[in-house]
């Protein structure tokens, strides 16, 4: 469908998305959407939950820098501390 579309907000705030938008982004009730605005635009950008696949690779990449940085499982709590403290100063 790529074109233009008009809708209207009601008194409530809502907005209807119409039903060729919806169906050409595979929308569906409960999709949860990001409000973007520039002051004069407004962006509604449906929020995706990522693939198995992007934890599985971001895992990986985390062990191998951590391996790299000579980190140790026995670290991770002394610095999830040490980060915690230094984000309350």
């Amino acid at each position: 469908m790529r074109g233009l579309e008009m809708t209207t907000i009601s008194s409530k705030g809502q907005v209807v998305i119409p039903a060729d938008v919806r169906e050409e982004m595979s929308l569906a009730s409960g999709t949860k959407l990001m409000v973007v605005t520039d002051g004069h635009n407004i962006l509604l950008k449906p929020v995706l939950s990522p693939k198995l696949e992007a934890f599985e690779s971001l895992i990986q990449k985390s062990r191998q820098w951590a391996k790299q940085a000579g980190l140790r499982r026995s670290d991770i709590p002394k610095l999830i501390k040490k980060v915690r403290r230094e984000g309350r100063s």
